[in-house]
């Protein structure tokens, strides 16, 4: 048995810093919905929270070039290399 990792050849792994939100797709998107939808307001509960939350995500989901712009990252593109 080896104790190496034995990585996919359709998993590519990428050296990122160990605190790099700033390329994290999902940091984005959390910062648009704080921004847009939780910046200084205060909810009477949680289920307003939950539907002001649902609200933003559908919000993002209807303008799928705003996502885009938010989550596409080039190095995150998979190249798919033909075998000559």
């Amino acid at each position: 048995m080896s104790n190496n990792l034995e990585i996919a050849e359709n998993i590519r792994l990428l050296n990122q810093p160990s605190y790099s939100p700033e390329l994290m797709p999902v940091e984005h998107l959390w910062e648009d919905l704080r921004e847009n939808y939780f910046n200084n307001r205060i909810f009477k509960s949680m289920s307003k929270v939950v539907d002001e939350l649902c609200h933003g995500l559908v919000n993002l989901a209807s303008h799928p070039e705003r996502l885009r712009s938010m989550t596409y990252f080039p190095h995150f593109r998979i190249s798919s290399l033909k075998a000559t």
